[in-house]
């Protein structure tokens, strides 16, 4: 394992990639950890929330700048309390860049699950919590994989199961997936 000290870990990709099952399976693998679910700020807000269209409007990825920002401190906060912080959430698009400059401490790395749409939508299909609705698995794929920064690790999990997902992130872990200042 190469990540052997504190850091804060982002797992991102599109609804139903596996986040949320990668992100708590790898928080597990440390001795202080956190799962910290970004999406727990989108859901805080009680009125006048904006959910994120495909055309994205000002309104919209202002809150989710906001997401984010909250995302990030709350990350920096616990790191800097000796933490190990799995950060997930769907961050793709142009608004990675975004992301990656609110994280203030280091070491922070970068894993992008991206596993095919055809697998996606066979997850989403039997999942009980359903993410999609105005986006398709096609566009927000077409969001990850032609707009989002090639920053980090990207990693296809289409034939691997959360807990080979987790062992190759870690093995694999390091320059790939390191964001520096």
């Amino acid at each position: 394992m190469l990540i052997n000290k504190p850091a804060i870990i982002l797992i991102t990709g599109i609804m139903a990639s596996g986040k949320s099952t990668v992100a708590q399976l790898l928080a597990q693998r440390f001795d202080k950890s956190v799962h910290l679910r970004g999406d727990i700020y989108r859901k805080m807000i009680v009125n006048n929330r904006k959910e994120v269209s495909p055309k994205g409007n000002d309104d919209e990825l202002e809150q989710l700048r906001l997401r984010y920002q909250l995302a990030a401190n709350a990350a920096d906060t616990y790191y800097k309390e000796g933490f190990t912080v799995v950060v997930q959430d769907v961050v793709v698009g142009r608004m990675m860049n975004d992301f990656v400059s609110f994280i203030q401490n280091r070491p922070f790395y970068v894993v992008v699950l991206c596993p095919n749409t055809e697998v996606v939508a066979e997850r989403e299909a039997i999942r009980i919590k359903k993410g999609y609705g105005i986006w398709t698995v096609s566009d927000l794929d077409k969001v990850l994989r032609q707009e989002t920064p090639r920053i980090g690790m990207w990693l296809d999990s289409s034939d691997l199961t959360p807990e080979e997902t987790v062992t190759e992130i870690l093995k694999r872990a390091g320059h790939e997936a390191l964001i520096t200042p």
